[in-house]
């Protein structure tokens, strides 16, 4: 293998000396959208891999299937960035990246299925560098406890252990915030915040996409925008939990238990998302047992995303402010999706309807539980609460009002 030349300042940028150096157990980074985490963490684990040819690497989300759409696209784009995809093999069954010279892998795992956590191993070398992308998701802090404690064992001369974490802080309650950014003693953790502006290859549009946020929404800007902790007062729903389940058990033998299916179109900022849930009227129970959530989808692609979830023979409710993606989406084949009934104050009738059942959410549906901590009720300039619900982590909470509206206003009333 002849030697390649790369300058990584070039390749990298700015605004992550500490985060490239650090050689603690612990890296955690929170930061804004477009800072670059994600991208900067997979440009780190390629280069420590060719550096330490003994390593191996595994990465990991809280749910397995959406590796592939995130952290192994990522990877992808830093193999390609640094010049050698020559030297790497890339499968997607198994989904792993391997390093030909040597052997090394890249191994990428869901915390979904914890036998494949704790029983995971690899054929040469050591497992000394995790990666844990979009880490807020992990609600639970004993479920890292669990991953944390599996990364042991002797390493060679030189070699160090390094679990890093990249996250959105939306929610200041989270462990992850007193466990690692509270901890200012602790050597062996590092925690950086990083925001947008350390990101040199945003174009004109990008930066003015934070200057409106910064001009309109100065509370998602402080999150979405500075990388800071969100603070989160007056939840719409409270009474939620997180909880396994299988829906076919929960519907078999009860005919009284219904499907329901909401979707919310988006494109380039906003995520187009689905809401797939089941409706307990008699104990007042909603479960949400599956979601979509994706941008950059066309109507084409909405069809194809639905037909491989399967849904696609079912009545899903959709925002009928696009009736002519509703028409497409017919015109595709979801014969069955028909434009929500919108009116004056459906959106609280809706909420209060909701507020009175209990919402269990399957842990595999995390974008749902990243809305539901965060969906709160707007405020005033001076902090005062407002009969409405903020304009933010709301897409899947509109699909799941869509999906449910025949139940919450009844089945021969409407807005029109």
């Amino acid at each position: 293998m002849k030697n390649k030349i790369i300058s990584l300042p070039t390749i990298i940028g700015k605004g992550y000396k500490k985060f490239w150096n650090f050689k603690g157990r612990y890296c955690v980074v929170k930061g804004s959208r477009a800072s670059k985490k994600s991208k900067t963490a997979a440009l780190w684990h390629i280069v420590q891999m060719i550096k330490y040819p003994e390593s191996n690497t595994l990465v990991i989300r809280k749910t397995e299937r959406t590796l592939k759409d995130s952290c192994y696209s990522d990877l992808l784009w830093a193999i390609h960035r640094l010049g050698i995809e020559p030297y790497w093999k890339a499968t997607t069954h198994p989904l792993e990246l391997v390093y030909t010279p040597t052997g090394q892998k890249i191994l990428f795992r869901g915390l979904d299925d914890g036998y494949k956590i704790t029983s995971i191993s690899v054929p040469k070398g050591v497992l000394n560098f995790v990666w844990i992308d979009e880490a807020y998701e992990i609600t639970k802090e004993e479920d890292f406890d669990k991953l944390d404690e599996g990364i042991r064992g002797q390493l060679p001369p030189g070699y160090f252990k390094r679990i890093t974490l990249t996250l959105n802080p939306w929610n200041e309650k989270h462990w992850i915030k007193s466990r690692f950014f509270d901890a200012l003693d602790d050597l062996d953790i590092m925690s950086l915040t990083t925001d947008y502006r350390c990101n040199e290859w945003l174009d004109e549009s990008d930066l003015a996409l934070f200057e409106r946020m910064k001009a309109n929404n100065p509370r998602r800007y402080h999150v979405a925008g500075l990388g800071n902790w969100g603070v989160v007062e007056g939840l719409v729903y409270e009474n939620f939990v997180e909880e396994h389940f299988n829906y076919k058990e929960i519907i078999k033998d009860r005919d009284d238990i219904k499907a329901v299916f909401g979707l919310d179109f988006g494109y380039t900022n906003d995520p187009t998302a689905l809401f797939c849930g089941l409706i307990d009227q008699k104990e007042e129970i909603i479960y949400v047992f599956d979601e979509l959530y994706k941008t950059g989808l066309t109507n084409k692609m909405i069809f194809d995303e639905i037909n491989i979830l399967g849904y696609i023979k079912e009545k899903i409710i959709a925002d009928s402010a696009e009736p002519k993606s509703i028409q497409e989406l017919r015109d595709h084949g979801l014969y069955r999706v028909k434009g929500a009934r919108k009116g004056k104050d459906s959106i609280n009738n809706g909420i209060q309807f909701i507020q009175n059942y209990k919402i269990i959410i399957h842990p595999r549906c995390v974008n749902f539980i990243t809305e539901i901590n965060n969906y709160s009720w707007d405020t005033d300039k001076f902090g005062s609460k407002l009969n409405r619900p903020i304009d933010d982590f709301n897409h899947l909470m509109d699909a799941m009002r869509y999906g449910l509206e025949s139940y919450t206003v009844g089945p021969i009333f409407s807005f029109d």
